[in-house]
């Protein structure tokens, strides 16, 4: 209760029911709808249809999960909180630490997106200065926005959001006058393999519902208003996008080998201003889905440093504007550097996996809470619950068996390690301050160790060696494993290290 308290001392609660509906849709709508209906097609041609549907119900159920388990928290935090509470600190921790991982990998696959459909306007929007100079410009100004205030970001989603619904609101209904029936046709049913590659793929349209849940502290009445704004934003996006992939198909027969789909389906029936209308509610689209994001991913390290799980700075806020100021600077610079090093494709698979398995920690802490006396009440009983945290939990496992791991799932494994040193190295450190602490309230210059004491002080020695070799291990998987990667996450982990074992091995005293 403290610590609830202290949060809504330091954040304002500006955000409403629709509000936080529209902050749902702004992340879910975002970039896969306007890319991955070509690929999808690509991979199983019509029965993409099929896909669609399937990707609509597995998401489904994941949401009325998060929909129950949400209604029991007020604070900020969202699924990292709901998996401290549930199976404790080292399990809150990764599915936090793995979770700002995949704020700042949708960011980068949003924003390369972003400069893909620039490429319709500018030629080599993507390529050397320009590359550099539109990712700066777009996450200063979102930075700037998001420190400014909740309120202010909660606008500019606001805008967004009518700015990304109308063109594609437009597309579907006008194309619909346009679809030519011979363009369904259905060969050779795909192989189980390759479906499941596609709904995967095809997961990344669906998600970043999430994000609404993780501003509790700044929402109003949360409890009630988070899994209205989930349940809601879901079945609005399921629909539009079945329609807008029906319409995609019916009128662009090349729709497999499209690189902008939707601006190349509009401009079959709507000219060449169809597609630059299409091309500039994406542009509106990923803006806003970038935005909606980065509020959710900026809130993350301050609500772990909220529970002493990260160094206190994090938990700052700014006096006047009251938003997590030093967390959104951390997380600026870490979005800005992965976005410049990564490409579409690699970032969205690797927010994919992740995602995947941060949405299956809620569902598995939606039993745990009913089954405890002592868990948080729910304002929201999900119908056949239990049923649908085991199904989601069934479903995420037979998605997460078509990942190749040597390649985008290795990426995931390592980042999740790197959790685990942060973890390990900020908790031993802690523990250092306490022996600190104790040795500066000690009555004598030259003070004998209490039992207590010395337990501590060969924990902490203890620690420091397992860190040291725990470093080198990873370093070494670095080396050897990550490709395009190796440089950004090698820095990364260098600084972390270098930083967190400075912490655990120096000891002010006062002898």
């Amino acid at each position: 209760m403290e610590e609830e308290q202290n949060t809504r001392e330091k954040l304002v609660r500006g955000i409403s029911r629709w509000d936080l509906t529209a902050i749902a849709v702004n992340t879910v709508i975002g970039t896969g709808i306007f890319l991955l209906p070509a690929k999808v097609t690509g991979l199983i041609g019509n029965y993409s249809l099929f896909a669609f549907v399937a990707c609509a119900l597995i998401v489904g159920l994941i949401v009325v999960c998060f929909a129950e388990v949400s209604s029991r928290f007020e604070t900020t935090g969202g699924m990292y909180l709901y998996a401290r509470e549930a199976f404790g600190s080292a399990v809150g921790f990764e599915v936090g630490w793995l979770y700002w991982v995949v704020r700042v990998t949708t960011f980068a696959t949003n924003c390369n997106a972003l400069l893909i459909y620039l490429g319709f306007f500018l030629a080599g929007a993507n390529e050397g200065f320009w590359r550099y100079f539109i990712v700066s410009a777009v996450v200063l100004v979102i930075s700037v926005v998001n420190f400014i205030g909740v309120r202010q970001s909660t606008w500019m989603t606001n805008i967004f959001t009518v700015g990304k619904l109308v063109p594609l609101f437009i597309f579907a209904l006008v194309g619909m006058f346009f679809i030519n029936p011979a363009n369904f046709t259905f060969g050779e049913a795909p192989e189980t393999g390759k479906f499941a590659e596609a709904v995967l793929v095809l997961i990344y349209a669906f998600v970043g519902f999430e994000a609404a849940v993780i501003p509790a502290g700044e929402t109003k009445d949360p409890q009630k208003n988070v899994p209205f704004a989930l349940l809601t934003a879901l079945g609005f996006c399921a629909v539009l996008f079945i329609i807008i992939q029906i319409v995609a198909i019916g009128t662009l027969p090349g729709l497999g080998t499209s690189e902008r789909p939707l601006a190349e389906a509009a401009g079959n029936f709507m000219g060449s201003f169809g597609a630059a209308f299409i091309a500039v509610g994406a542009l509106v689209s990923i803006l806003g889905n970038l935005n909606g994001g980065y509020l959710a991913s900026s809130r993350i390290p301050f609500a772990m440093a909220e529970q002493k799980e990260l160094p206190q700075i994090l938990a700052k806020t700014h006096k006047q504007f009251k938003t997590p100021y030093v967390s959104i600077i951390l997380t600026s610079v870490v979005i800005f550097i992965f976005t410049i090093q990564t490409s579409f494709l690699t970032a969205l698979t690797i927010a994919t996996i992740t995602r995947l398995l941060v949405y299956a920690v809620t569902c598995a802490s939606l039993p745990v809470f009913r089954s405890r006396a002592d868990a948080p009440p729910a304002k929201y009983t999900a119908p056949f619950g239990i049923a649908a945290a085991v199904l989601s939990l069934i479903l995420i496992v037979w998605l997460l068996t078509r990942v190749d791991y040597q390649k985008e799932g290795l990426v995931m494994l390592i980042m999740a390690a790197i959790g685990l040193d942060i973890y390990i190295t900020y908790g031993f450190y802690k523990i250092r301050k306490t022996f600190n602490d104790e040795l500066k309230t000690s009555q004598s210059v030259n003070p004998k160790l209490s039992k207590f004491t010395q337990t501590n002080f060969l924990k902490a020695l203890l620690a420091s060696v397992a860190v040291i070799f725990l470093n080198l291990l990873i370093i070494d998987l670095l080396n050897l494993f990550i490709f395009n990667l190796k440089g950004f996450l090698l820095i990364l982990h260098l600084i972390v290290v270098t930083f967190m074992t400075y912490k655990v091995v120096y000891i002010k005293t006062n002898s």
